[in-house]
């Protein structure tokens, strides 16, 4: 992955911690900061394209509701986006992963949290390489995905729709994927499935599939994460016109799929290769999908023409 072009990817960083920006090296939080201590907080990981953070509100809204989920509500600071700005200019950054984090703060050490709230808010900032129809992918290839015997909680036992520090689920399923590889093969990603076995997500990705000229996804009604990249994926293929379906599916229905791809905030629309050693194609509609997301960046982040991707073929590129 490279830099923003005017940063120095050797420089120190500088991060914003509780209302101060402090330098990477000094850039820390309490022991008993119950984020720490029991994973009591939420977050959202974010890419800053030309400046501006991709789709802020949708994700400030996220953060927000993850909160009140946890019962600190009034913790997400009215300041979040001019601390994310301030971090930003501080480290001279345009292009950028970004993660803002809240926690519950530091309290004692027992389990019911206190009343009381005095939050800890760290906002996290690493360079990336442009985005848009004149950038590149911060993945090296499409992906290779591998079920894992992880399951995802049921939203019953870990509200599924909130961004908590709390990503246990997700380390168990990579660490799966680590074990079984081997010196020619290594999945990029884990698919998940549900105590039912129903298809649900990967380990920090949404899933789609395509199937007869229909795209499909995971239904909000499981316990899955709904990512903001999906929302803009299922969003573009509604504009072009193409039956989307959310629903329940197996592990079979994106075995046998046409096309697959994943969906987060750094891998944008990442093509999937391989289901469990299972050749799939790169298909039209994820070349068009990816293609008019780039071009949504364009026009919103980089001031670019507002281009048509059915003037060219949708095969060509991703």
């Amino acid at each position: 992955m490279s830099g923003d072009e005017s940063s120095d990817d050797s420089a120190p960083l500088t991060y914003h911690v509780n209302g101060d920006l402090v330098p990477a090296d000094e850039a820390t939080v309490s022991v008993r900061d119950r984020g720490f201590m029991y994973g009591d907080g939420a977050f959202e990981t974010l890419r800053v394209y030309g400046g501006d953070p991709f789709e802020w509100a949708a994700h400030r809204d996220r953060l927000q509701r993850t909160a009140e989920t946890l019962g600190f509500g009034e913790a997400v600071p009215e300041d979040l986006r001019e601390r994310v700005d301030e971090t930003l200019a501080a480290n001279g950054l345009s292009e950028a992963y970004c993660k803002v984090s809240v926690t519950r703060g530091v309290q004692p050490g027992k389990l019911t949290p206190d009343p009381d709230v005095d939050p800890t808010v760290v906002v996290y900032v690493s360079p990336l390489g442009r985005g848009g129809v004149e950038g590149s992918p911060v993945w090296d290839g499409p992906a290779t995905v591998q079920t894992v015997r992880t399951r995802r909680p049921p939203t019953e036992s870990l509200p599924a729709d909130a961004k908590t520090h709390n990503y246990l689920p997700g380390v168990l399923a990579r660490l799966e994927l680590r074990r079984a590889a081997t010196d020619a093969f290594a999945a990029d990603e884990a698919v998940m499935r549900t105590t039912d076995d129903a298809l649900a997500e990967g380990a920090t990705s949404n899933l789609f599939f395509v199937d007869g000229g229909t795209l499909k996804t995971p239904g909000d009604d499981l316990p899955i994460l709904p990512g903001v990249t999906r929302a803009v994926a299922i969003d573009l293929a509604e504009s072009e016109g193409f039956s989307v379906r959310t629903g329940s599916y197996t592990l079979d229905d994106l075995r046998d799929a046409d096309e697959v791809f994943l969906t987060n905030s750094t891998w944008e629309i990442r093509p999937v290769t391989s289901v469990d050693g299972i050749d799939v194609s790169v298909g039209p509609m994820t070349r068009l999908l990816s293609r008019l997301f780039d071009e949504r960046v364009e026009r919103d982040h980089y001031g670019g023409a507002d281009t048509d991707a059915r003037d060219g073929d949708a095969t060509d590129g991703a």
